[in-house]
């Protein structure tokens, strides 16, 4: 499987260390990731006021074997109060692992 997280960047204190520790964390875990750091990606929503928000992401992404839901489940809610947000987006896709 394909795990790809979606990455708040800010420049609020902490950002780029928090970025760096989830970094950390998926390559002692998975042995390996892949964060799409340089050209953050603009996003855009219409919140609960109807008021559209923005902000900039970026994706990392990390190749496993075996998905357990339930872990990567409490692994995004340890990440959105890592970085001070309500969820963190994580999508599990079909892939070949080597």
């Amino acid at each position: 499987m394909l795990i790809q997280l979606l990455l708040p960047v800010t420049s609020a204190p902490g950002n780029h260390a928090a970025i760096a520790q989830t970094r950390a964390e998926l390559v002692q875990r998975y042995q390996g990731v892949t964060a799409y750091v340089r050209s953050p990606a603009k996003g855009a929503w219409v919140g609960p006021d109807g008021i559209e928000q923005h902000d900039d992401v970026i994706m990392v992404e990390v190749l496993i074997e075996i998905f357990e839901r339930e872990q990567w489940r409490a692994y995004a809610r340890e990440l959105a109060a890592r970085f001070g947000e309500e969820e963190i987006p994580i999508r599990a896709l079909p892939a070949v692992v080597p």
